[in-house]
């Protein structure tokens, strides 16, 4: 009897110390939060990620960046998110259609620029949008407007101006702005067009002129909520965090 006792309270008390680790375990777990984000927020958000987790020891960011369309299929097709930071209005309004956004999440958090840029090296007389048509450029890069909101953006202000087919004609197109932007950068092409804040990334492009005003809409940065959060407090928190005066000042540091 004595010996049976003492079996049973060595196997409750193994019981109660996995039982204890398990808790442990998930207590101190971090949690982790997925944010799909545009291109073209890469360096202020890796900075951003830097400032939120020192703040925050028990939360983990994990960001991948792509042009919008992209991150907008990925959602679509059920790709694990928490939260969604768009380079446009048109993605993010499309998806909460669909119903796959918080809809009472979503913010128009930050503007942005559409500006022509070319080699900080050029010595080519490049002075305007308008030049691209003429036979002062003769590859020009884009984002691809199936999926880059830059390249839409782009699309708007060549076609306002009367000059789309003659742009289409010398367009090379990128999968994202940045990648645009590397084309300019390495002299790959004459010219490009990109966001204000890319520009201000880089010594090695040189900014020719901004969109003429109306030639293209607002570039607004909507931010929001994926619906099927599996951390809907944390990550309500963090963009709580993206829309804090802490963050801005950091946003506009980037040209935002």
């Amino acid at each position: 009897m004595i010996n049976r006792i003492k079996v049973i309270t060595a196997a409750t008390l193994c019981v109660a110390c996995l039982c204890a680790c398990s808790v442990s375990v998930n207590v101190n777990k971090p949690a982790s939060i997925s944010i799909l984000a545009a291109a073209s927020l890469t360096d202020v958000c890796t900075e951003l990620e830097a400032m939120y987790e020192k703040d925050h020891p028990g939360v983990e960011l994990t960001f991948s960046f792509a042009g919008s369309g992209a991150l907008q299929t990925q959602i679509e097709e059920g790709a694990p998110a928490d939260i969604f930071f768009s380079a446009s209005t048109k993605q993010m309004d499309a998806l909460n259609g669909e119903g796959l956004m918080d809809s009472g999440s979503i913010t128009e958090l930050l503007e942005n620029k559409i500006v022509l840029v070319v080699p900080a090296s050029s010595d080519m007389d490049i002075t305007s949008f308008e030049d691209v048509a003429t036979d002062k450029v003769t590859m020009i890069g884009l984002g691809d407007p199936e999926s880059v909101p830059a390249g839409q953006y782009a699309e708007e202000v060549f076609t306002s101006l009367g000059i789309i087919d003659e742009v289409k004609s010398k367009a090379n197109y990128g999968s994202d702005v940045r990648t645009v932007l590397t084309w300019v950068e390495e002299g790959e092409v004459d010219c490009g067009v990109v966001y204000q804040t890319d520009a201000f990334t880089t010594d090695k492009v040189k900014i020719i002129t901004a969109a003429p005003e109306g030639s293209c809409r607002k570039v607004i940065y909507p931010v929001g909520i994926v619906k099927s959060t599996k951390n809907p407090e944390a990550s309500r928190e963090l963009l709580e965090f993206f829309k804090s005066d802490t963050a801005m000042k950091v946003f506009e540091k980037y040209g935002f």
